[in-house]
């Protein structure tokens, strides 16, 4: 983790923005935008390219988790929610989104700078973690068409499945690509 961030904030109280524009850099952080409502938020986000999100939930034309939406719409972000309010149904709204820590207002100095280590470790965790499913199913679609195109071997050369697949590979090495592409290439010259 970066040990200064880019942070964006957003709360339509006045006196919580500049709480966080003295403490923020107090704790070696940045601030790149600030925006008292969500639609200001969503808008300011997408020029300044933030590291992480501090939000209220409750603000005027798009609440706090309504601007995160759209913003990890087009790039995920470590988001902390800030609130006066604690309800059950907000903290549900914030388990959907990219939301990886909730304060209760008012926010001490003391519970933001470990919010802000946790909310980006977890959000680390996070996208390593959707990476690897990304990979584990990219590599079972690879693995499903490589299956297909030995099958096809199998009929089409009258060979057994470890001879289908030697040959496979083989040709993979002779022409130096994967043994995929060379599977889909096999694929593709036949009929589905």
């Amino acid at each position: 983790m970066p040990s200064r961030l880019r942070i964006a904030i957003a709360d339509d109280e006045r006196d919580m923005r500049d709480y966080f524009a003295r403490i923020l850099p107090r704790l070696g952080h940045e601030i790149v935008a600030a925006a008292q409502n969500g639609r200001e938020l969503v808008q300011r986000c997408h020029a300044s390219r933030p590291d992480l999100l501090i939000l209220d939930i409750r603000m005027p034309e798009l609440d706090g988790l309504q601007a995160l939406e759209e913003i990890c719409r087009v790039q995920p972000l470590p988001a902390i929610l800030v609130s006066a309010y604690s309800d059950q149904d907000l903290v549900q709204r914030a388990e959907e989104n990219y939301v990886m820590a909730y304060l209760v207002k008012p926010v001490k100095q003391a519970e933001l700078s470990p919010a802000i280590a946790l909310a980006m470790r977890r959000f680390e965790q996070l996208e390593a973690l959707k990476k690897e499913a990304r990979d584990l199913r990219q590599s079972l679609e690879d693995r499903k068409l490589v299956e297909r195109a030995k099958g096809l071997l199998v009929d089409r050369l009258r060979v057994d499945e470890s001879e289908a697949f030697r040959q496979l590979q083989r040709l993979a090495m002779q022409t130096s690509r994967k043994l995929v592409d060379v599977a889909r290439e096999i694929l593709a010259g036949e009929p589905r």
